[in-house]
């Protein structure tokens, strides 16, 4: 069974220097029918303005995952990790016992547009952990490459957590299937473009949740860019 959430349909939140998309309820967003999917709990679509930012929070027992499409994510945490995130890398903070951290967007003239994703960990009460990669996106064309996993590898960052995130980006007849193992469950988020999943039109922003599914079949791109995810039951 596949079903479509549209873009528009989603939570929706402006702040001024902050707007935000949220895939499931969030914050002051609350909708019983998307509480999360599998162990995927937030996918928050955020754009931040110039010179703004998320002052320090905090977070524990959550696997918490951010992929930069335009801009540049400062982040700061009580681990002492200070990094710039640019598109293309893929950030993991793993809460665990409990962290603080900030996020800002410190380029003039330039909004930080990306996702943060957070996903239940199957281990509580870990020590907190950082890890960053940059995927080039020829990595990502016409396939869907791993960027997040239980075993991390293969330049994948690791995750405390019974999931698998994938990118990839597709036009023309560029194609991929993904195979799911009976039980499983599967999350497709549109980042950008049209895609057809499993001969369902997206657009971008739309998503698509999938229980029950022998494989995820990707194709019919147009300048699309996508994030895929095999999750626990």
């Amino acid at each position: 069974m596949l079903t479509v959430r549209k873009s528009l349909d989603r939570g929706f939140a402006d702040h001024g220097w902050l707007q935000s998309r949220h895939s499931f309820s969030f914050a002051g967003y609350y909708d019983p029918r998307y509480m999360g999917w599998g162990n995927l709990r937030v996918i928050n679509e955020d754009r931040i303005a110039p010179g703004t930012g998320f002052g320090t929070h905090g977070h524990r027992d959550m696997e918490i995952i951010s992929y930069v499409l335009s801009g540049e994510l400062a982040h700061k945490d009580s681990m002492g990790n200070v990094q710039g995130i640019p598109p293309g890398d893929v950030q993991r903070m793993s809460a665990g016992s409990g962290v603080l951290h900030s996020e800002f967007n410190h380029a003039e003239g330039q909004t930080t547009h990306f996702l943060q994703i957070w996903i239940e960990p199957n281990v509580r009460g870990i020590a907190p952990g950082y890890e960053q990669i940059s995927v080039p996106q020829a990595d990502k064309r016409g396939r869907l490459r791993k960027v997040a996993a239980p075993d991390g590898g293969a330049g994948a960052v690791r995750i405390h957590a019974d999931a698998t995130v994938y990118a990839g980006l597709f036009d023309g007849a560029e194609a991929a299937t993904l195979a799911l193992a009976p039980g499983r469950k599967a999350y497709v988020h549109l980042v950008r473009g049209r895609l057809v999943v499993n001969g369902q039109a997206l657009e971008g922003g739309d998503a698509a949740r999938l229980e029950g599914e022998a494989q995820v079949v990707l194709e019919q791109g147009e300048d699309a860019e996508v994030l895929v995810f095999d999750l626990a039951p």
